[in-house]
Order: C-alpha cells, then structure tokens, then sequence
C-alpha cells in the first residue's frame, strides 16, 4: 500500500473471528466495518464478497446475479488459504494480493464506497486496516481485480451478469 502511495492506518486488538466479537472489541473505530464471504459454486468458481458488517445476503438472488452454476456455498479452509492466503476469521478484500493466477472474483457492497473511511483486515484478525474506499479500489485495481461494485439493496431481480462482466449494478 506504501508502494501505491495509499493512506491507510493500521490498529491492533485481539483476535476476532466474527462480526459480534469485533463490534464488541474495536472501540468507536470510526468508518464502515465489513464482512467477508468466500464463496463458491458447483463448478468451483471463487468470489470473495465484501459486504457492511450489518448487511444481510440473499444468496439464492447473489448466485442469479453472478451468473454462478448451482447454489453458492462457503469456500473450504484450504481452498481459501491457497487462493487467498489466509484462515477463516482473517478474510478480507487484501487477501487478493495472494491470488496471482486470478481464480477469485472480488464483489464489493456499494455501500462500503458511500463513506470516508473502510475497515478490513490486513491478512490477520487481530488488526484492523483503516482506509479510503477509493484506495481500497486502487489496490484492488493495481492487484487486478478490479472489484464487481453491486447494489445489494437492488440485488433481487437483477439480470444476471455474463461470465467475466465487471459492471456494476
């Protein structure tokens, strides 16, 4: 993130594993908190979602909109630390700097980018990484994965994308 010249500050905490322990843990950590899935379908196709921590998910509506084959489903600890490089309970959008051969799809909640600042992990769960929402995309960029930005508010009924789309809805 140096290297990109992206403003980010990083605080320390114990570890979290989910959203109720880190909304208990951070203190009045400004900024949007999230919420990371990694998912999969039946044809082993790969996303990690990005979501506000309090977003709620229908995932029969997200498979439609991706276009995924069969139902989604979470992604096994090992697949996630071979694509991501990182355990459950540490996922975050920064675990892409992991998936050079680009076997993950990276779908990020609109509303994460609506404020000033976004809270994620920095590969770890005992940290937290606060940012602008425009440098989290400029690392995803640089990281080429550039992220699929959807409306979860409009999710439902949605045309569903074709494979390898980047719109957002």
């Amino acid at each position: 993130m140096d290297t990109l010249g992206l403003a980010h500050e990083t605080h320390e905490h114990a570890p979290v594993f989910t959203v109720d322990e880190s909304q208990s843990l951070r203190g009045v950590l400004p900024g949007a908190h999230v919420k990371n899935l990694f998912l999969r379908d039946k044809k082993k196709c790969y996303w990690l979602v990005t979501v506000a921590e309090d977003r709620n998910i229908d995932l029969k509506a997200l498979r439609r909109r991706l276009g995924a084959s069969g139902s989604l489903s979470f992604g096994a600890a090992d697949v996630l630390m071979a694509h991501l490089g990182v355990r459950p309970g540490a996922v975050t959008p920064f675990g892409i700097i992991n998936d050079a051969n680009g076997m993950v799809s990276m779908v990020l909640d609109q509303d994460l980018l609506a404020g000033d600042i976004v809270n994620v992990h920095p590969l770890r769960n005992d940290m937290t990484t606060a940012m602008r929402p425009d440098d989290l995309l400029a690392f995803l960029n640089a990281e080429n994965h550039a992220p699929l930005i959807l409306d979860f508010n409009r999710l439902e009924g949605e045309t569903p994308l074709s494979p390898g789309a980047k719109t957002a809805i």
